[in-house]
Parts: structure tokens; sequence; C-alpha cells
């Protein structure tokens, strides 16, 4: 027994096993510092993608709800019962719902004037490519179906709140007949 520890306190005290543990010890810190840059990068790099999504949602946003306010600052009825100028509500309090690869949007968000307050919906569209760069330019959507909802208060007795809906009054194109289809079916057979 005093041999193996005699042995043991040898190898502890010869330089090759002095140089082994500290090398051990540089190996540690080395896949430590590596590990710990490979974390941060990761975090850094998924910090940004949400911050850029967020930054896009909110590019998204302000186009939308601009072109609406165009479209609600135009109306009559909307005119009538909130009063001139419309305002558009702060953007924490809207909804903003995307699909289709960011094609298609679904905003919701709130609007007041002298007389009144209310809340616009909207679907709207656009057509466009997907680039990188697309996040930079501002896009152009067309808006499928919008209404307001509008309140505007009063007395008991004139207190009133009401749905608006807004449209582009221009008639659908005129109903045509399919003569290329039917061709394309007769000859077919």
């Amino acid at each position: 027994m005093l041999r193996r520890r005699l042995i043991s306190a040898l190898m502890k005290s010869s330089p090759t096993a002095q140089y082994s543990s500290f090398s051990n010890s540089v190996e540690k810190g080395k896949s430590k510092s590596v590990g710990r840059k490979v974390v941060s990068i990761a975090l850094i790099s998924i910090t940004g993608g949400v911050a850029l999504s967020a930054l896009d949602d909110l590019a998204i946003y302000h186009g939308c709800s601009s072109k609406a306010m165009e479209k609600a600052s135009k109306n009559k009825t909307i005119i009538d019962a909130l009063g001139e100028p419309i305002v558009k509500g702060p953007w924490y309090n809207a909804s903003l719902a995307v699909a289709h690869r960011r094609h298609s949007v679904s905003c919701t968000f709130p609007v007041s004037g002298p007389q009144g307050t209310g809340v616009l919906q909207l679907k709207a569209v656009r057509n466009g490519d997907d680039s990188w760069f697309s996040i930079l330019r501002s896009r152009d959507w067309d808006i499928l179906i919008m209404e307001a909802l509008l309140h505007v208060p009063g007395n008991e007795e004139k207190q009133q709140t009401f749905r608006v809906s807004v449209l582009d009054n221009i008639p659908p194109p005129p109903f045509k007949e399919c003569t290329s289809c039917k061709a394309q079916e007769s000859e077919q057979r």
C-alpha cells in the first residue's frame, strides 16, 4: 500500500503528468469557449430573425392601414358618423394576421373622430415576388373586404352603434360566356 502511494505521488510531481493535466484543463477551457461562442451566435441569430419578422409585420400593418384610411376618409357614411378628421388609433391596439407567405392579410385597428370612435376591419392581398429585398420595398395591397364598426356616443336616445361596409363603387365586369372552353372540349372529343 505504501508503494502505491509513493508511485502515485511521484506521478503527480513528474513534469509529464503536470503537462497532461494542464493540457486537459486548456482543452476543457477551449471547448467551453467554443460552446459559449456557438450559443451566443445562435441566440443573436434568433433574436435578429424575430426582430426582422416584427419589423416586417409592422411594415405590412402600416401599408394596409394607410390604404384603409384613404378609403375610409372618402366614405360619406363614415365621415358623417365620426366627423373629420378621422384618425388611426395606436398600432399596439391593432391585430394583424398574415397568411400564404405574407401574400394575404387580415387586419383590425381602431379609428376615431371628433364625433365618435370605431374599428376598421379589412382583408387584403398582394401580388409580387418573394425576394430578400421585398422587405425593404413598400407593398401595394389590394383591399378585398373592408368594414367599419362605428360607435357614436350621445345621450341614451341618440347613442348609435352600426356597421358600414366600405366597398369601391365599381360595378363588376359584365358576364361573358366562355366560348374558348367549349371549343377546347369539342376538340378533345
